[in-house]
């Protein structure tokens, strides 16, 4: 029998699924039940900062071209 403990990969998968609120119950399920929280809290981590980064270099870029003109 496999081990039912979420994968790394699969751990990314439910975190970017939580960012846009369409996690399947099946996988909810899975991940409250075997998951580690350790894992979810620092790629929800990583990925906030990566979002927060994102936003933060359009929104320079947007500044940068509107003050160009």
């Amino acid at each position: 029998m496999s081990d039912p403990t979420p994968s790394l990969w699969e751990v990314f998968k439910s975190v970017c699924a939580s960012f846009f609120g369409v996690q399947n119950e099946a996988t909810r399920r899975r991940d409250f039940t075997y998951g580690k929280p350790g894992q979810f809290i620092l790629i929800g981590l990583i990925l906030t900062l990566i979002l927060i980064g994102g936003l933060f270099l359009i929104v320079q870029l947007a500044l940068y071209l509107a003050l160009a003109e």
